[in-house]
Order: structure tokens, then C-alpha cells, then sequence
């Protein structure tokens, strides 16, 4: 693992310090002789040097400072509303504010300039590369990600922008930065709507999916607490088969559902319901809401 460089956290909310935490306890640990399952796309970990955060207000920056400094990481410098000043040290910068105050965080005064040959990565939903770079000079690379809120346990899922203009040691800062909370996968910007819907949204419609197996077994019995521990770890569980076995989730729920059994009768109930086809449709809603956050 190599350090290169300073990172600027604009507008570091929810999302931002869950990111920042994750690459923090990465590079912490690495540095103690632990392995920690980071790397760059050609298997190259590579993180930044430096820390630089900003927030709007002072009893958030007291906050936020007093989380990384309990966490140990003294060495990140927190600020109140100094976006240009931080973009203009850093060599790379993450822009962490809602879709709506792009266009403010971009376009004050000095940003432009701040900005010339560095790195924006954006994780505005529905705000688009050129969007972005309408507000910004030619020479300043644009790239979007979008992670999602299991990023805050590191376990995530990002999807980073194909940007051609991108050095290979670039790439591999980002995905470096990003694998910190979970998997990342670099994929055209054509397809950052439908994996917001998907991976952004979806932790929602799965834990109302988790909420209503709970609810399930508490009606035939079972207290709450163990229901929800039940319901939680089955989902979990069945996750992890996927993606450690590489099988279609299809040839797992068949290798469950034994003739007359009591799966192939609850499979059964929900394909009355039309489950399928309504989870199937909220991801083409979402993803279709998604792609008007970031138009005026």
C-alpha cells in the first residue's frame, strides 16, 4: 500500500464520513501489519496522504471532529465552509452534497480556478458528467460514484464512472478509496441510474422486505426480537451464497424448495402477490425518479 497525494471531502455529511472512516480504518490497520482487503483495479492499493474535510457549520465541524479523533485520526483536518481554500490543497476532490446544491458548491467564486487539473468525483444522484462540467475548466477531471449506506458497516456497494481520461494510477486511488467500504465496479455513466435505484435504493425495499418477514413470524409466534435476528441472518446468509458461490439465485431457491414443501407453498403465495414483478418495478420507478434529481 503507497499514500499519494491530499483528499477534499466538500460538504462531508452522512455519506461522506462513512467513506472518509472506512479509508481511515483501512490505511490504519495497514499500517499495524493487518491485512485489509483493499486494492486498486490492478491489485495496487493505493490511498491518499492527507485529510481535508469540510461542513457548513461549527457544531458540525466540532462534531465530526470529535468523531475522528476518538476514532484515533487526529491528523484529519476539519473546516467551516472553506470549499474553495480545501479544493485548491487537494489533489483530489470528493463532493459529497445533495443533487440540488451542485450547482452552489461548483460556482462560487473561486471554485473554477480551485479545481484546474484536479480530480472531482461526485455523489450528487442523477447529476450528470456533463452537468458537472459545465461548472468546472476543461483541464479538471469529472468522475461520479455512487455508493450506498451499507458503505457506513463496509459493506457497500459503489459504482464508479468508465472516464477514459483517467491514468491507471487514478483509477486504482479510486477504487482503492472506495473498496475501503465495501466492492466497487467501474461502469458507464449510462447505467448510474438504474444502480442508484439498485444498489442506492435498495437497502430500503430490502429491509421493508426484512421488516414484513419479521412481521410474518411474529404472527405465528415468534417474539419480535427473535423473528428480526431470524429474518436478518437468513437474508444475510443468502446473500453471501450468491456472491461467494457465483450461482444464479434461482438454482438456491430451488436447491430450498422441496415437492409439496412448505417454500414451494410461500413461493407460491408471493407469486399470487405479484412480488416479482412489483419489486422489479419500484427499480425501474426509482431509477427513472433518479434521473431527474439532478436537472434544474
Amino acid at each position: 500500500m503507497s499514500s499519494k497525494g491530499t483528499l477534499a471531502v466538500l460538504a462531508c455529511g452522512t455519506m461522506g464520513t462513512a467513506i472518509l472512516s472506512g479509508v481511515l480504518e483501512s490505511q490504519s490497520s495497514m499500517k499495524e501489519g493487518v491485512h485489509v482487503p483493499i486494492e486498486g483495479e490492478s491489485g495496487h492499493a493505493v490511498l491518499p496522504e492527507r485529510y481535508i474535510v469540510t461542513v457548513g457549520r461549527p457544531t458540525s465541524a466540532k462534531r465530526l471532529k470529535s468523531t475522528f479523533e476518538s476514532a484515533g485520526y487526529n491528523h484529519v483536518e476539519v473546516r467551516t465552509q472553506e470549499n474553495v481554500a480545501a479544493a485548491r490543497e487537494a489533489d483530489f476532490v470528493l463532493l459529497c452534497c445533495k443533487p440540488q446544491r451542485v450547482g452552489e458548491f461548483l460556482s462560487g467564486e473561486g471554485m473554477r480556478d480551485a479545481l484546474k487539473n484536479k480530480i472531482v468525483v461526485s455523489i450528487a444522484a442523477g447529476v450528470t458528467i456533463s452537468k458537472l462540467q459545465s461548472y468546472l475548466d476543461a483541464s479538471t477531471k469529472v468522475v461520479r460514484a455512487m455508493p450506498n449506506t451499507p458503505s457506513k458497516i463496509r459493506e457497500g456497494m459503489t459504482v464508479i464512472s468508465n472516464v477514459d481520461s483517467l491514468s491507471q494510477d487514478e483509477r486504482d486511488l479510486l477504487c482503492s478509496i472506495f473498496s475501503a467500504v465495501g466492492r466497487c465496479h467501474f461502469m458507464d455513466e449510462k447505467f448510474f441510474d438504474a444502480a442508484t435505484a439498485l444498489a442506492g435504493s435498495g437497502p430500503a425495499f430490502v429491509t421493508l422486505f426484512l421488516e414484513a418477514m419479521t412481521d410474518g413470524g411474529v404472527m405465528m409466534g415468534l417474539p419480535r426480537a427473535e423473528a428480526l435476528e431470524l429474518a436478518a441472518q437468513t437474508m444475510q446468509g443468502a446473500a453471501r451464497m450468491v456472491l461467494q458461490s457465483g450461482k444464479h439465485p434461482a438454482a438456491i431457491k430451488d436447491s430450498v424448495t422441496t415437492p409439496g414443501g412448505c417454500t414451494i407453498a410461500g413461493l407460491l403465495q408471493m407469486e399470487d402477490g405479484r412480488l416479482r414483478s412489483t419489486v422489479a418495478r419500484s427499480i425501474q420507478t426509482a431509477a427513472e425518479h433518479a434521473a431527474g434529481l439532478g436537472k434544474d
